[in-house]
């Protein structure tokens, strides 16, 4: 009786320990429209840490991720990374908001997507979000970051965008969808891409009218998106220097798990 007690206490402290050290717990939230979306929390810090709310590129889930969060959470951040109805797979982390959104018959654009967007950053700001908040985007989710925050007066303290543009002429939307949002930026805006990619989005971040704005290009050809902070990218280090450069106004003269 007693060795079958002691194997109940060890299995018990077995998994405490396991959902202790786990990096994240999932979650799920209504969108605007009521679809539920599927996010990973990586909160280890206090309420009033700054917080990242991370996007994903087309094609993707939030495991995109899965290596960039924790990095993140290092510095003192705590973080929040979402699935949009519009995407797919992402390190073998199948995109649930959007098989939610196809069994329901739901169109999964990237435009469609903006309003999951739009409802995680009410979430986090409503359940975890009380110091500086801050949105990162990839790809189209970085033009509909540079979007949102330009539209919506202090919905965000800083910006940070992977590879935007003017994506969504193809939708029905002007030329210039994301470059008429951008002329409302006042907060610090990070901008970076692939060196290649520079001209799809210089134009928007002349127009950004904010005094903290950046933008990286890398020495090497650098990659499309938030990829560029993978190890597995050629000058990820690069990118990473340049990312936490920008980051560290959010961060700097404080300790993130200050009560």
């Amino acid at each position: 009786m007693f060795i079958i007690k002691l194997i109940g206490i060890l299995s018990f402290l077995l998994i405490i320990g396991v959902a202790h050290t786990s990096p994240f717990r999932a979650i799920t939230f209504p969108s605007e429209d009521g679809l539920l979306i599927s996010a990973d929390l990586y909160v280890p810090h206090s309420h009033i840490a700054p917080f990242i709310l991370l996007f994903h590129q087309a094609g993707f889930s939030r495991g995109e991720y899965r290596e960039i969060a924790p990095r993140l959470n290092k510095m003192g951040f705590n973080v929040m990374a979402i699935d949009q109805r519009s995407g797919d797979t992402a390190n073998s982390v199948k995109n649930e908001t959007a098989a939610r959104a196809q069994e329901a018959g739901k169109t999964t654009s990237y435009l469609d997507a903006l309003q999951d967007m739009k409802a995680a950053i009410h979430y986090a700001k409503s359940n975890y979000a009380k110091g500086k908040f801050l949105i990162w985007g990839s790809s189209y989710s970085a033009a509909l970051v540079l979007k949102i925050a330009g539209d919506t007066p202090h919905i965000a303290d800083g910006v940070l965008a992977f590879a935007p543009g003017e994506y969504f002429s193809r939708f029905g939307k002007s030329k210039t969808f994301i470059t008429q949002s951008a002329q409302h930026l006042s907060m610090p805006v990070f901008i970076t891409s692939a060196k290649s990619e520079k001209s799809r989005w210089f134009s928007i971040f002349q127009q950004i009218p904010s005094r903290d704005k950046q933008f990286f290009l890398p020495e090497t050809e650098g990659i499309h998106g938030y990829r560029a902070l993978w190890k597995s990218t050629p000058g990820h280090a690069e990118y990473w220097k340049a990312v936490e450069k920008f980051l560290g106004q959010f961060v700097s003269g404080r300790k993130a798990d200050e009560k």
